[in-house]
């Protein structure tokens, strides 16, 4: 039986993470400051430790004494949505670098032999809609728009100065949009799919809501399960360097409040305000990902009629 560590496994995908792990038949030590919100862990075995410091981190990757997890899985991070990502830089900053410090060091003293991290697509510039798709390598020259995106790109540096050095394996994930059950939902952290959620449970048919900006930024959201798959099939692989997963599916923020809106069956209105709206688009290649055998299962639509009545039950449960 393999044995897993998954680093912030109280959080959105680390949740989910643990449970797909199980599901493989793994043994899985789940780590962060919290333990899931929404639902039991599936962990074997979970610790409430600070990543923060090195001692917590170096306690984390040692099943027992001497003996490391076959697999270290890094998720934890000082993350949210837009409006904390513009808000929160030097936590971000600092809290995630000092996590990501930390653990890839304690990994590498203790021998473990492969170690999968998090990034983001953040690392990626800001661009045009009708631009061409970026591959991965087209990172470079890197120019991320927020502080968020240049701590993830150093720590895949990190990452694989590491594996060189110690001689581990490293599997470098570029994480698209994310949305689906259980994830944060309210509170400042939430993404745009929960949000605009949240704000379409709370309206009345034929209700207003409010969106940061003129709705026309473009994203590719990815349903959570179709992330699993391909963080599985990664680790599973022999593709060294940062990979994209992600639906390569864009919409307007117009867009996907109109898809929320006809899963929820209620006409809305949209009204512009000032905030934070980050880049005008990010077009990303998944020719990598897709040549180990992954595909999206999950259009916009499909998973958005799973997260909406998830988001709604929390909104009606929280009168």
């Amino acid at each position: 039986m393999k044995k897993a560590l998954v680093c912030g496994a109280g959080g959105f995908i680390g949740s989910h993470l643990v449970k797909r792990l199980k599901k493989d038949g793994y043994w899985v030590r789940g780590v962060d400051q919290k333990k899931p919100v929404f639902s039991e862990t599936a962990a074997d075995d979970f610790l409430l430790l600070d990543l923060r410091e090195q001692k917590n981190c170096e306690k984390a990757v040692l099943i027992s004494e001497g003996k490391a997890f076959d697999e270290v899985y890094q998720l934890a991070a000082d993350m949210g949505g837009m409006g904390f990502i513009h808000s929160a830089e030097c936590e971000i900053m600092r809290n995630s670098a000092l996590i990501n410090i930390h653990i890839i060091h304690a990994s590498a003293k203790a021998g473990v032999e492969k170690y999968f991290f998090s990034s983001s697509a953040c690392i990626y510039r800001d661009m045009d809609p009708q631009e061409p798709e970026l591959s991965e390598e087209e990172a470079y020259p890197a120019l991320p728009d927020n502080e968020y995106g240049w701590e993830k790109l150093y720590a895949e540096r990190m990452a694989m100065a590491y594996g060189r050095l110690y001689g581990m394996k490293i599997r470098l994930a570029r994480f698209q949009n994310t949305y689906g059950p259980e994830g944060t939902w309210h509170g400042g952290r939430e993404k745009a799919p929960a949000a605009l959620s949240r704000k379409i449970a709370e309206a009345k048919d034929g209700g207003t809501i409010e969106i940061w900006g003129d709705g026309s930024a473009m994203r590719a959201y990815t349903y959570i399960d179709d992330l699993l798959d391909g963080i599985i099939l990664l680790m599973k692989s022999d593709l060294k360097n940062g990979v994209n997963i992600g639906r390569r599916q864009y919409v307007s923020v117009i867009e996907l409040v109109q898809t929320i809106a006809e899963v929820a069956g209620k006409k809305i209105n949209i009204k512009h305000i000032k905030g934070p709206v980050g880049v005008k688009a990010r077009n990303f290649r998944n020719d990598l990902i897709k040549s180990i055998g992954w595909k999206s299962s999950y259009s916009l639509r499909a998973g958005i009629a799973k997260t909406y009545p998830w988001v709604k039950a929390q909104v009606e449960g929280n009168k």
